[in-house]
């Protein structure tokens, strides 16, 4: 009898649903999260089938749950959340859920429709280690940039002298100073010598113009809050530099440790071969795109995947191209970058982006054709372990890639 499983995960518990070819739920039961509920789901598994043999869909791919299924060699199905509210559809318009239904919804899907799915992919640990360092990584460079986006809204409210004299906030040199002087009133004390010993702690020395730039800027003449609104405000100023200055060096260590990491695997030398791939863009790509050879056996596929690809729309007279929205957003994210940084390291990567300017298109439409570009020729890389060749790349180009 063909088994097929449905989870629907949560925090506190998992439901699982077994499901026959015939579409009857066989069994339904709800787990616990942690070591003993893995064990009842083996049991409950054992129970119908060879255990291995039953393919399981949940709505995710980064759960421990997840790990514990694939390292016992189940084929593990993440499948879109969207997905699985439109299969929800089918078996009924009242608009009724639960996590049980949810679990049998889960089961269905990889009963009718397991061909359309795609397996979670078998990566190394080493891949691993990289996918979670990568984005770890970017999380922290988001963090950071909302914190320096709360310090910029906060200094407008009662000290917008120091938006006017720093133009970027999260610059040592900037917060060095703020720190030091964090209210009007501070800065009004502030003096030649302090603002020279502060620059001097960040690296930078005998620059008579920025002190004077920094020292005039501060001072000069400005709206102001009352004393105890102000000496508030700069509390807050003080605490967010603070949590500024720590989450930069904590994107530094992760940094760090993903180009280490990156620089010993064996994909790296070909990654890094494309021009414009440095070593962290690379890890982002590795990590999305996994090291599994077999993940995706066209060009197409791995285009779809980052959503480089664009998506037809085509009904009676109506026919229109438009960005693919459904896709991973972190791959795309590292393909608009490199297809950006490859503008000034190939030739003919400029050319082509120069022909789809040329053509009509905007600039996030034609980095987004060149990434579609750039891919299909990662893919040929990467599933014949041959470095970049940009003659390759683009034969109809001048193709003499600029020295980096």
């Amino acid at each position: 009898m063909a088994i097929t499983c449905g989870i629907d995960w949560a925090e506190a518990h998992h439901d699982v649903a077994l499901v026959d070819e015939h579409g009857n739920v066989v069994a339904r039961q709800r787990i616990g999260v942690g070591a003993e509920g893995f064990s009842t789901l083996m049991g409950m598994l054992a129970e119908h089938s060879e255990p291995a043999q039953i393919p399981v869909a949940l709505e995710t791919e980064k759960n421990l749950l997840v790990v514990a299924l694939s390292g016992a060699g189940f084929p593990v199905y993440p499948i879109n959340p969207r997905a699985v509210a439109r299969y929800r559809e089918r078996h009924g318009q009242a608009g009724g859920k639960s996590d049980p239904g949810d679990a049998t919804v889960l089961a269905n899907i990889l009963r009718t429709d397991r061909p359309m799915h795609r397996q979670l992919p078998e990566i190394s640990e080493h891949a691993l280690a990289i996918k979670t360092l990568a984005r770890q990584h970017q999380e922290a460079i988001w963090a950071l940039n909302q914190t320096v986006s709360r310090l910029r809204s906060v200094l407008l409210e009662f000290y917008p002298n120091a938006v006017t004299t720093f133009t970027n906030l999260k610059h040592h040199a900037t917060t060095a100073i703020l720190a030091a002087a964090p209210t009007p009133e501070a800065a009004a004390r502030l003096n030649r010598r302090r603002v020279v010993a502060l620059l001097h702690r960040c690296g930078r020395r005998n620059d008579p113009g920025l002190v004077e730039k920094i020292l005039d800027g501060l001072k000069g003449p400005a709206l102001r809050q009352p004393a105890q609104a102000e000496a508030a405000l700069g509390v807050t100023v003080a605490q967010l530099v603070a949590i500024i200055t720590s989450m930069r060096t904590a994107v530094d260590v992760l940094e760090t440790e993903l180009t280490q990491q990156f620089a010993t695997h064996p994909m790296a030398p070909t990654l890094q071969s494309a021009p414009g791939l440095g070593p962290v863009l690379a890890a982002r790509v590795l990590a999305e795109v996994g090291d599994d050879s077999q993940r995706f056996t066209t060009a197409a596929g791995l285009r779809t995947f980052a959503g480089t690809a664009p998506v037809t729309r085509a009904s009676g007279r109506s026919h229109y191209v438009k960005a693919r929205k459904v896709r991973n957003k972190r791959l795309g994210d590292a393909c608009h970058w490199w297809a950006f940084s490859t503008l000034t390291k190939s030739a003919g990567a400029r050319a082509h982006y120069d022909r789809r300017r040329a053509a009509g298109d905007h600039h996030n439409a034609a980095l987004r054709n060149l990434a579609n570009r750039l891919l299909g020729r990662l893919w040929w890389c990467m599933i014949n372990n041959q470095p970049w060749d940009d003659s390759a790349a683009w034969p109809t180009s001048a193709t003499a890639t600029t020295a980096t």
